[in-house]
């Protein structure tokens, strides 16, 4: 049996991952997210836009829609679920990096926030309009 991760090229091997520091650990769950939402039919406008107000991790684009989307991965649940440890805070920072990104690219179009969570070996899960 395949992993996901084996599947879309991105590792899989417990040794591999530990060899990862924890930016490095962020990259590679940014581009199984960024993989998966390809697949999905998203397209990529950015990623890693950073300003004094945060980060976005992945700007796309669906069906006329800017999508910001935080790709959020957590070992195990055992200190919350990688969609939990998106907090008010956090969702602040993204908002506020978001409206500073259409100011400075001049976007006028719908804005959409997903969240991609990852937990250990499993696919993402992929939650649209998640705030």
């Amino acid at each position: 049996m395949v992993s996901f991760k084996s599947a879309f090229g991105l590792g899989g091997d417990k040794e591999y991952a530990e060899e990862l520091n924890s930016g490095q650990k962020g990259m590679q769950y940014e581009d199984l997210a960024l993989k998966f939402l390809l697949a999905q039919g998203l397209t990529l406008l950015g990623r890693n836009f950073n300003c004094k107000c945060g980060e976005l991790d992945l700007i796309m684009a669906e069906k006329g829609a800017l999508v910001i989307v935080e790709v959020r991965y957590r070992k195990n649940d055992r200190y919350g679920s990688a969609l939990e440890s998106v907090t008010r805070t956090k969702q602040a920072r993204i908002i506020a990096a978001t409206k500073y990104y259409i100011v400075t690219h001049k976007i006028d179009q719908p804005i959409r926030f997903d969240v991609v969570a990852i937990t250990a070996n499993n696919p993402p899960d992929w939650i649209k309009n998640a705030f």
